[in-house]
């Protein structure tokens, strides 16, 4: 395990022996110049990107929505990791997609594609050795090809039904010879692409939900406090209980605190705040019962409430436990560890 060091005035060092050397004012400017630089060049490239939109991206996305089959990305380089992250962002979002390497694509993953499928090939110059074996292989045996190019005279452009341009002057590395300007392109129509999709098929939150059961986002959207109350102990006392058995209770259960029933209608809740309370005012506390120390109305929750709402709750009113309810009737407790665990803070 490394163990993290700090230096004066310097930030922590993330591996042992790893040095800061001194800088001079020079060296520095010049980093956060070249770093701004890079910034400005694809900033300007995504508004050129803006500009471009027309006919063909409106007629992609009609395209897609229709397609009786799976929409296959494909790309070589750094254009095939663009094209593995818009799969992953059209699946989430309710487009059914897969991604084929485009050399691996002559080499048996042809096989992957259904004759009802269409083809989003991803290039910047659209005239990469693997991308012209491609696509006439494809051409015959999918609904529709729509490229996403940077060279509107380039052979995927004149192959496609489809045209998407990503216009780019300039990559930004000093050299213009690394993807950087390209690939940000390609990412951006890609996710302009996922969005344009999800607004035309009405994807809800709730459907996002179903696509993302187990991270923090989706269990914002469907985690239920029914589903973690039970867990729990249910601490509980009558309104005529003595303070020994309320601590008792309180103790046993391990909340920090004990709910106060009427049957089995919530009338109270004693705390931990309550009892430190109790023992500033009174000398004597043997003869004191539970309702004369509780919380009365306390802030609860429904059974059937989001546990995001539950969240919302205590943080609203600086508090790490808060009674369940269905309807009046107290049917357990959660405390801010079980959110916790739940990754939703």
């Amino acid at each position: 395990m490394h163990i993290v060091e700090k230096s004066e005035g310097k930030p922590p060092l993330l591996k042992r022996g790893a040095k800061f050397t001194e800088m001079n004012p020079e060296k520095k400017e010049r980093i956060l110049k070249i770093a701004g630089e890079t910034l400005d060049i694809e900033a300007r490239a995504l508004i050129d990107l803006k500009e471009s939109l027309n006919q063909s991206f409106v007629d992609a996305v009609d395209l897609i929505l229709n397609l009786p089959g799976r929409l296959v990305v494909t790309g070589i380089g750094k254009s095939a990791i663009v094209g593995q992250k818009i799969v992953a962002t059209l699946n989430s979002t309710g487009t059914p997609s897969l991604f084929m390497h485009a050399a691996d694509a002559i080499h048996g993953d042809l096989g992957m594609i259904r004759p009802d499928d269409a083809v989003l090939c991803l290039s910047k110059s659209g005239d990469t050795p693997e991308i012209k074996v491609l696509l006439p292989l494809l051409k015959h045996r999918i609904v529709a090809l729509i490229g996403m190019v940077s060279k509107p005279e380039s052979y995927l452009a004149r192959q496609a039904d489809l045209v998407l341009l990503t216009p780019v002057d300039q990559e930004a590395d000093p050299n213009n010879l690394a993807p950087t300007t390209s690939t940000t392109s390609q990412m951006a129509l890609g996710d302009a692409l996922a969005t344009a999709l999800l607004d035309q098929r009405g994807f809800s939150s709730q459907d996002f939900a179903r696509f993302h059961p187990g991270g923090s986002l989706g269990k914002q959207l469907y985690l239920r406090v029914s589903d973690l109350y039970p867990a729990n102990e249910k601490p509980t006392v009558n309104p005529s209980s003595s303070i020994r058995e309320t601590i008792l209770e309180m103790t046993t259960k391990r909340l920090g605190a004990a709910v106060v029933v009427d049957g089995d209608r919530l009338v109270g809740i004693i705390t931990d705040g309550d009892l430190r309370r109790m023992l500033e005012k009174e000398q004597e506390t043997r003869h004191l019962r539970a309702e004369e120390i509780m919380t009365r109305s306390p802030k609860t929750v429904q059974a059937d409430d989001l546990a995001v709402h539950a969240l919302e709750v205590m943080r609203g009113f600086n508090i790490t436990q808060i009674p369940v309810c269905r309807g009046e009737a107290y049917v357990g407790m959660i405390h801010l560890h079980d959110l916790i665990r739940e990754g939703l803070i």
